[in-house]
């Protein structure tokens, strides 16, 4: 089982979507968690009906329901040894993240970076905040797909 973490500021749109789906298309061999260098404390509403219109259980990586987190929960001595990390919004691509926990054999995660717009921004009625979300879902979805089926 490999794991991946998708770090973003408040881990309430992106990289909650982001575990989510992983965690719905992974199987048995990945697993995916999120996490945020300043939580907002729950996930975005949108997020959660993006993934129930797709029919996705808003799943953690533990298993339990999906939740708003700081990274520093990532970086304890009994979390899960991430193989993979991916900062999704550029904020989170500039900080400084805490020091990740290595994998067996002594190798440190392989970081990634992929920047999608954050679609809790957006404005609009409810519909155009949906396709925001929908929108970058989409992309998400499509990242995911290509990366774990190359590895």
């Amino acid at each position: 089982m490999k794991n991946m973490l998708f770090l973003c500021t408040g881990n309430s749109a992106r990289s909650v979507l982001s575990e989510c789906w992983l965690n719905h298309v992974g199987g048995d061999e990945w697993r995916g968690f999120s996490a945020g260098s300043h939580p907002t404390g729950t996930p975005n509403p949108y997020a959660l009906q993006t993934l129930e219109n797709h029919d996705i259980a808003a799943v953690a990586g533990g298993g339990g329901a999906v939740r708003s987190k700081s990274w520093d929960e990532f970086a304890l001595p009994d979390a899960p040894i991430m193989d993979v990390v991916v900062t999704v919004c550029d904020n989170a691509a500039g900080e400084v993240c805490p020091i990740w926990p290595v994998r067996p054999g002594g190798e440190a995660p392989i970081k990634l970076h992929w920047g999608y717009p954050d679609p809790a921004a957006a404005t609009g009625s409810d519909e155009e905040i949906l396709a925001a979300f929908e929108e970058v879902f989409e992309n998400i979805r499509r990242q995911i797909n290509a990366y774990i089926g190359e590895n």
